[in-house]
């Protein structure tokens, strides 16, 4: 049940989360994920990104895909235990097997104060597979649609 302090609480707790999106991952590193000085490690970071960049690529495939390129990685700033980040991936380009996808990932720290930074931005290329794990040509976006789509 939603009360108006719920409401409040909400919005508080989203200042600073790209507005009107939902993200397609909230993960919160545990004390395994980072080394002794409390960061998280990038390569941890990094899976995390593919995971979400993978799942509206998979959307948009109708099926298997498979990461081919990394385009750009940038760690704008340190994540720590303890953080939850949220993942926010857009579909930016699309060819034949190709699905290029921009990642954003919001870390929100001191949740009580409400404290949300951007640390990482990706793009990242996934390819359409088939069962034989050969690349295939994505379904026209109409039959995605219509619910058509093999």
């Amino acid at each position: 049940m939603t009360t108006p302090e719920n409401a409040v609480s909400n919005t508080i707790a989203n200042a600073g989360l790209p507005p009107g999106k939902m993200p397609q991952l909230r993960v919160m590193p545990a004390p395994s994920d980072a080394n002794v000085y409390g960061d998280v490690f990038g390569g941890w970071i990094m899976a995390q990104v593919d995971v979400a960049g993978s799942l509206p690529a998979t959307r948009r495939a109708n099926g298997r895909v498979a990461t081919i390129a990394v385009n750009s990685f940038l760690f704008k700033h340190p994540v720590f235990v303890g953080d939850l980040l949220s993942f926010y991936a857009d579909i930016v380009k699309v060819g034949n097997t190709s699905i290029t996808v921009y990642v954003e990932v919001y870390a929100e720290r001191n949740r009580l104060q409400a404290d949300t930074v951007k640390v990482t931005e990706a793009t990242l290329t996934y390819v359409a597979t088939g069962d034989d794990r050969k690349p295939r040509q994505l379904p026209p976006l109409e039959s995605l649609i219509s619910g058509t789509a093999a």
